[in-house]
Parts: C-alpha cells; sequence; structure tokens
C-alpha cells in the first residue's frame, strides 16, 4: 500500500519507538487523539503526527492516504478499540501489525476485602464496581477520567478522590460522576514516590484503585507506597486483546519495520537487483 509505519502512539512507549525508527530513517505517521500528544515526538523529517480519533469507517482511508505498509501499535493497554480497529484493518489490506506493550506488573488475585497493605487485582472494572471492596474506605481511583463516571454509585457509600489528567475534558468527566474539586487533583504522570505519598497521606486515603499499567504507568510507584504506608491496592487487569504478535523489545520492533519496509520494496520493484 505505502512505504510508511503507522505507529499508533499516545504513550511514553510510542515516543521511544518514534524516535528509534526516525534515526533509522523509516517514514512514519504516528496517531494520536489530542493535539497536546503531539509536543511528545521528536521533530523529524521521518515523523509525521496525525491527530484525531479513527473510526472503523474511515482507517481504510487513512490507510491509503498515508501510504501505510505496516501497523505497529504502541496504544494505551485499555485503548482496547483502537487496537482491535487496526488489526480487522491490517488483517483486511494484508498489512503487517506487531503490539508492543509495556510488561504487566505482577498479579496476585485476591476475592474478599482489601486488608491495609494488601495488593489484589480484579479482571475487570465491572468486577470492582460489582464487588464490595470500597465499602466504606477512602478511595483514590487512578483509573483515568474515562471511567470516572462508573463509579458514580459509590459516591454515598464511601469517600473517592481521584486523580486525573490537568485538562478541561478530564475536569469535566470528573465533576459530572459527582467528584467535587475537594475531591480531585490534576496532575501529569510521572508522579514521584514522595508526591505520592504525600498525597495519600493529606487525604488519609485507606484504598488506592490503579489500571495494571506496568512501571511506566506508575505501577511500581503504587505498590511500594502502598506498602510502606499499609495501604490496601487493587489493580484493574487489562483488557483481553488477541494480538496477532507482541513484543515489549525495540529491538524486535525495529526488526519488524525493517522487515515491512524490505517487503513493501521488493513488491514496488520485483525486477531490481
Amino acid at each position: 500500500m505505502g512505504d510508511r509505519i503507522w505507529l499508533i502512539g499516545g504513550t511514553s512507549e510510542s515516543r521511544e519507538l518514534a524516535t528509534a525508527i526516525a534515526l533509522a530513517q523509516f517514514p512514519c505517521t504516528v496517531s494520536v487523539t489530542t493535539p497536546a500528544a503531539v509536543g511528545l515526538y521528536t521533530r523529524s523529517p521521518m515523523l509525521r503526527v496525525w491527530v484525531g480519533r479513527l473510526e472503523a469507517e474511515s482507517i481504510a482511508q487513512f490507510l491509503q492516504q498515508e501510504q501505510i505498509a505496516a501497523v505497529l501499535d504502541a496504544s494505551h493497554p485499555y485503548a482496547v478499540a483502537i487496537s482491535q480497529m487496526a488489526i480487522a484493518a491490517a488483517q483486511r489490506f494484508q498489512i503487517p501489525y506487531l503490539r508492543y506493550e509495556r510488561p504487566e506488573g505482577e498479579r496476585a488475585r485476591g476475592r474478599e476485602g482489601v486488608r491495609g497493605g494488601q495488593e489484589i487485582y480484579v479482571d475487570s472494572f465491572d468486577a470492582l464496581v460489582a464487588g464490595d471492596y470500597l465499602e466504606g474506605q477512602r478511595v483514590l481511583l487512578t483509573v483515568g477520567y474515562r471511567y470516572l463516571h462508573l463509579f458514580s454509585s459509590w459516591q454515598e457509600r464511601s469517600t473517592l478522590f481521584a486523580r486525573i489528567l490537568p485538562s478541561v475534558s478530564a475536569l469535566e468527566a470528573a465533576m459530572a460522576a459527582g467528584f467535587t474539586s475537594d475531591r480531585l487533583i490534576a496532575l501529569r504522570p510521572p508522579i514521584s514516590f514522595d508526591l505520592e505519598k504525600a498525597l495519600w497521606q493529606h487525604w488519609k486515603i485507606s484504598l488506592v484503585a490503579t489500571k495494571a499499567s506496568g512501571s511506566t504507568g506508575g505501577e511500581d510507584v503504587k505498590r511500594a507506597v502502598a506498602a510502606e504506608l499499609g495501604i490496601g491496592l487493587i489493580a484493574i487487569a487489562r483488557p483481553e486483546v488477541v494480538y496477532p504478535q507482541q513484543t515489549s523489545e525495540l529491538s524486535t520492533a525495529l526488526e519488524f519495520c525493517v522487515k515491512a519496509i524490505a517487503k513493501e520494496n521488493k513488491n514496488l520493484h520485483p525486477h531490481h537487483g
């Protein structure tokens, strides 16, 4: 279809990948959903940053316009929709696809209430909201503003606090979910151990709910603070997505790009050499 890599971005991993791809001199289009994310990426003649939300019906046009030869998916582990759309499009147009993802944290599953210092995993947001984990607790939610509405029913049965991104859309979503301004803090990660600890102590947090986003997502810091303060930590497992192929190695991702571009060049110039 073309000679460019489509890097699905918006994460710190995608920034590292984009830099490496540019250094390797591969043409690459990075897709992000917000203008603020454009600043993540190095300026390079090899990189083009595309801003917007792709829908299933617009991906074909995007692939054609951008002349995409391969898909490198470094989207957030919880951004399931774009991954599923990209996989379907790659299969439809016979374009190579590779999922690049940070390693997941260690899992320790529990089914009862969370005691101080205990760390458990739940399978989904639904499982967390339907259980009695939050009952009577002072809970800090670090789950992303798009999920806060799921906890509206718990506003009367527990004391909920949330850390959100410093954006208007995040603030509006939190307010709509019943959070008052005194129970919100807007910070952009990464959050240091000392800041995390001070925030939990200031709000007298007894339980923290987070997404199992790996060390890059701050999971390790939260685990360490929870252990030191004796606070329960609930990690919500990543959604299950069946990826055609997957890696957490930068070298493997670059080799994927090399093969995809080489194959495309061979198709374009079959008699060359």
